[in-house]
């Protein structure tokens, strides 16, 4: 996901340094701000588990560590979406016009809700480390 959203941001950050862009309505660039900062947003969370290890790596708490990281991580898938969902809206109000951009801003909505959300909740919970009938090796497994 990292590569994907900073890619993004990238592109994002020379829009407005194209000579069309004076011509852009104020939904427009409303739809380009969120963008831009959700990019930015997403960027600097799917990057934090990196740092968060490195400053704490020492600190012998790895499930505290693993859980913040994980936090963290949603949180940038979660604002990635937002920043595809909004660059699609984008993309879409400026060629097709508001009409089709709302529905496929909806579509990009409900793909990437279903392929990084609604998928891999829809599973049953399965805990490697759950309890079981007491035999288990050091990895949680039953044999």
């Amino acid at each position: 996901m990292l590569p994907g959203a900073q890619v993004l941001f990238a592109f994002l950050l020379i829009v407005p340094f194209n000579s069309s862009w004076a011509a852009t309505s104020r939904s427009e660039r409303t739809l380009y701000y969120l963008s831009l900062f959700a990019t930015l947003v997403a960027t600097t969370l799917l990057m934090a588990p990196t740092a968060y290890h490195r400053l704490r790596w020492r600190e012998r708490n790895k499930e505290r560590m693993l859980q913040v990281c994980q936090r963290l991580t949603i949180a940038g898938m979660i604002a990635l979406a937002v920043a595809m969902v909004s660059a699609v809206g984008l993309v879409s109000q400026k060629v097709l016009g508001s009409g089709l951009a709302i529905v496929f801003g909806v579509a990009a909505a409900a793909v990437i809700g279903l392929a990084w959300f609604a998928l891999p909740l829809s599973t049953p919970y399965d805990r490697w480390d759950a309890p079981d009938d007491g035999e288990s090796d050091e990895l949680g497994r039953s044999d």
